[in-house]
């Protein structure tokens, strides 16, 4: 069956009683749909306030399943009679519809429903399209009105975004007025500057004074230009102010998962929201949420800027490797990853190696490894990968989520609740007051484990402006591929002496960083040569087939 099918198949709990686990009440729901529920009020109760991140090694076309494993993991620890809520991010259309694909799970191991999270859910992307588009459309008719503030059209530094990839949008020119021209560009929404105050904003107020702080631009005599210089920042709250409500629905075997907001890992922040965490973590005494792609992007970025931001720290890290994966790190060729290559495993296992070690050496978190199970692995190989891991670290269990459901993850939620009682120091991979240099090359040679850094001119000059402008001392945001620990896609495994190139950065000071763009990395995806959306259907009663 497929992930669909499956998904169709299971008949969903009421939300009002999935809610009431959670000791959530009608008062405390909007309901969307019969199984889709906006959170507008929690009820705190005592709780263990554990924090369990869900990671992996560097993806590859042959998947992990980073978020499989969460879900599937959450529902064996609810079989034991534990208290467990999910925190994860709402898919992008983008990827649902290019290459990518969604993120609700798969196989038995799914939040659902799937059609609905995978594609409008609850508008809260769209909302965040039309906040920021909103802003745009201000700028430009602030200038065709007379430009009081000055602003200088080839300084203006927000940009367009929208919730598909579209490499066309990458780079665009239109006229303003008719004396003024000017070039710009598409983000995608996840990389925007507002999915990532959304997804930090503590409250409506905080909200609202972030997208003030928005630099929108600087005007021709170099002085910045804010959202809030342009009385923009209510309105934009306005069109969030649904969107700012964490979303629940349910896992297949009926437990609650919040699922809210959207940012990517490789080009943005890639966690779900800060209130949606805290809003787990008040309510349950386990709270399971992943950070997107590998564990050099999105838990890197989960601790050093959202753990940092809001004052969380997770009791234990779960790295989720496959065994094509771990091939393909070790040179296998896609189509040869079904036949057993012991070597290729040996090889690969640098990368999961460098991932563990970056947990344990620079964070120090508690780390349980898992293998998410495919029926192409062989008794040997899975023998041969428990060996490698368990001479670094004893914490490593099989699980089998995705044809089992929370009863393939039993013996890893025993290890994962026994390492959210160890005590720990959370640690930093920079600290704030570092220069912005010295950041990215912390980051670089301990999580990436590079030779050398090296600057465009734009880059160079975009590091002083900064500088000048006094928000050195913001988190960093690193864009860079998502497929190696390197900026070079092709350069898998663990690879040593190679030379990263940054090659601009950007200021976000409403969400309160600095991206820092890496070789080629764009901020606006394009569809690939057999997009997902080619095998999609519907049919006359509104049934769709071929989403996954």
């Amino acid at each position: 069956m497929t992930d669909i099918e499956i998904a169709n198949s299971v008949k969903p709990k009421c939300i009002i009683k999935v809610a009431k686990a959670l000791g959530l009440r009608s008062k405390n729901l909007m309901i969307v749909g019969d199984n889709v529920a906006k959170i507008v009020g929690e009820k705190c109760r005592k709780t263990k306030r554990r924090l369990i991140l869900v990671t992996s090694i560097n993806p590859t076309s042959a998947g992990n399943g980073k978020t499989t494993v969460s879900i599937g993991l959450a529902d064996a620890m609810a079989s034991k009679k534990l208290r467990v809520c999910l925190a994860l991010r709402e898919p992008s259309m983008g990827p649902v519809f290019g290459m990518k694909g969604g993120a609700t799970g798969g196989g038995y191991a799914q939040v659902i429903p799937m059609e609905d999270i995978n594609l409008n859910f609850t508008g809260d992307f769209h909302a965040i399209t039309s906040a920021n588009n909103l802003l745009c459309s201000i700028i430009d008719n602030h200038i065709f009105q007379g430009n009081e503030l000055n602003i200088d059209p080839d300084k203006i530094l927000f940009n367009r975004c929208l919730d598909l990839n579209d490499r066309a949008l990458r780079s665009i020119e239109y006229e303003v007025s008719k004396n003024v021209k000017r070039k710009d560009n598409f983000n995608i929404t996840a990389a925007s500057e507002v999915m990532a105050i959304l997804t930090i904003a503590k409250d409506l107020n905080d909200l609202k004074n972030r997208l003030g702080n928005i630099m929108v631009a600087l005007t021709k005599n170099g002085k910045p230009v804010y959202a809030r210089d342009l009385n923009a920042a209510d309105a934009m709250t306005i069109i969030l102010k649904d969107a700012i409500k964490p979303n629940l629905v349910q896992t297949l075997e009926g437990n609650p998962a919040i699922v809210h907001c959207g940012p990517f890992a490789n080009i943005a922040h890639g966690c779900s929201s800060l209130v949606a965490t805290n809003m787990a973590l008040d309510l349950a005494d386990y709270t399971i949420t992943e950070a997107g792609f590998g564990a050099d992007l999105g838990a890197e970025k989960f601790i050093d800027f959202k753990c940092r931001i809001g004052d969380l720290k997770p009791n234990c890290v779960v790295i989720v490797a496959t065994i094509p994966a771990l091939k393909l790190h070790g040179g296998v060729a896609a189509k040869d990853l079904k036949q057993e290559n012991l070597a290729a495993i040996t090889l690969g296992f640098d990368n999961l190696k460098k991932h563990i070690c970056n947990m344990q050496n620079v964070f120090h978190t508690p780390v349980v490894v898992t293998l998410n199970e495919y029926a192409s692995d062989t008794e040997l190989e899975k023998h041969l990968v428990k060996k490698l891991v368990t001479e670094v670290t004893p914490n490593f269990a099989f699980n089998s989520v995705w044809a089992n459901g929370g009863k393939g993850a039993i013996e890893l939620a025993d290890l994962v609740v026994n390492q959210c009682e160890q005590s720990y120091t959370l640690q930093y991979a920079y600290d704030l007051q570092d220069s912005i240099k010295v950041k990215i090359n912390k980051i670089a040679k301990q999580i990436y484990g590079a030779k050398k850094v090296s600057y465009t001119k734009e880059a160079l000059a975009s590091i002083r402006t900064i500088t000048k402008l006094g928000y050195d001392n913001l988190p960093i945001i690193m864009a860079k591929t998502q497929y190696s620990l390197s900026d070079d896609k092709d350069l898998l495994g663990a690879p040593k002496g190679f030379e990263i190139t940054v090659r601009d950065l950007e200021l976000r000071t409403g969400a309160g960083f600095v991206v820092v763009l890496l070789g080629k990395m764009l901020l606006m995806p394009g569809l690939n040569k057999t997009p997902a959306y080619a095998k999609m259907k519907i049919d006359e009663k509104g049934n769709i087939s071929g989403l996954y």
